[in-house]
């Protein structure tokens, strides 16, 4: 998604360009908003979908160590994900000891587009998927039922992001990270309280490069439903709420969007809350839009169909579920956690801004599916197609 690039990394080249701060180049280290006592040294970042194996995949198998239990394996897993999810500080590395399975394959995408072309080359054990491409995982049954008893902590998670991933009475998803949308706006330029309907009647705000930023047209536009179960009166709204300003701009790397308003050219953005800690603790005058809604997503890690045998993956979501493993992501991701319990220390103001322990706030969040969901075309909603062709020719 677009939204994965190691935040913190993105941070010292941002704030390097034009904030002050020292270049990642140089190895130095850049800390957490909030957090000026958590210095991380940042490692070099692998290029994306090149199948470079993990650092450690040459370990030789050993008897495990972990809590999920005593196993001699000789078990390899190869991996689907996002960069920054989990191969970063020493994620990879400390599997392979405490479980004895070897990371054979460990590729990584940028963005949403080149996961759903990776993902179609050749069988992974386990990828972490976003609602779109879940729902095409699961249609194109290109993955399997998950067993929540084989996972260790599972319980942990939150029980909303648990039921998303339910289809027909099956579990196929063990949620890791989440986050949401907020508008920023410069409270320099830009006078008052605005509304989103203010940003979306603008010419110089930048959105999300996907078809899904048409439901949060949707919610700008006052509809009251699931903005991602748009009959077709409501998705014409909202595609037409977006073609007033045929100029502006959209983003698929964050990037772009804190360095618009570092430099001034943006009055608002479409972005996470980790972004506005960010252009904040770089003295930015940067608020977010008081909205009713937003919409938001969870990325969950899901299984592979015709695995041979799923021992070590099932280790991998057992693994990846942990409050220790997800607490390093929310760190480089700057995503929220779908275990509270990472919220802690350094990840704390991280949480805080996602509003992980806030039941109100999340009561604001529609979460994605791949539209529509609850409402089908025989309902009078528009097939998944039908968003895809009006933002294509919006953005292309």
């Amino acid at each position: 998604m677009d939204r994965r690039t190691p935040v913190l990394a993105l941070a010292a080249t941002v704030l390097a360009a034009g904030l002050g701060a020292a270049s990642p180049a140089s190895g130095a280290a850049v800390p957490l908003p909030g957090a000026s006592a958590t210095r991380v040294s940042l490692p070099a970042p692998r290029s994306a979908a090149t199948g470079t194996p993990s650092p450690t995949a040459s370990v030789k198998p050993r008897k495990s160590t972990s809590p999920q239990g005593p196993v001699q394996s000789d078990g390899t897993l190869q991996i689907l994900t996002y960069r920054g999810y989990a191969d970063y500080s020493g994620t990879t590395g400390e599997f392979e000891k405490t479980t004895g399975c070897r990371i054979a394959r460990y590729d990584t995408v940028q963005t949403a587009a080149q996961m759903a072309a990776q993902v179609g080359q050749r069988p992974y054990d386990v990828i972490s998927a976003g609602p779109v491409l879940a729902a095409d995982l699961i249609a194109g049954k290109q993955v399997q039922p998950v067993d929540p008893a084989k996972v260790p902590g599972y319980g942990d998670l939150t029980k909303r992001f648990r039921d998303m991933t339910v289809r027909s009475g099956k579990v196929y998803g063990v949620p890791y990270l989440w986050g949401f949308h907020e508008f920023l706006y410069d409270s320099s330029r830009v006078k008052g309280d605005p509304t989103l309907r203010d940003v979306f009647g603008s010419g110089h705000v930048a959105l999300r490069d996907t078809p899904l930023t048409i439901a949060d047209a949707a919610l700008a536009d006052g509809v009251e439903g699931d903005p991602f179960e748009l009959g077709k009166d409501e998705l014409g709204r909202a595609a037409g709420l977006l073609e007033e300003q045929p100029g502006r701009e959209y983003w698929t790397e964050p990037l772009d969007l804190v360095k618009g308003f570092a430099t001034g050219s943006l009055d608002y953005a479409q972005a996470t809350p980790y972004y506005r800690l960010l252009l904040q603790e770089a003295g930015r005058p940067v608020k977010a839009v008081d909205a009713p809604r937003t919409t938001g997503w969870v990325d969950s890690w899901m299984l592979g169909a015709g695995v041979p045998n799923t021992e070590c993956a099932y280790r991998w979501l057992a693994y990846t579920a942990t409050a220790a493993v997800q607490r390093k992501a929310v760190a480089w991701v700057g995503l929220a956690p779908a275990n509270p319990k990472a919220c802690a220390k350094a990840t704390r103001r991280v949480c805080d801004a996602f509003g992980v322990d806030d039941p109100e706030r999340l009561d604001r969040v529609a979460f994605a599916t791949r539209p529509p969901d609850g409402c089908k075309p025989k309902d009078g909603c528009p097939a998944y197609a039908a968003w895809e062709k009006r933002w294509h020719a919006l953005v292309r």
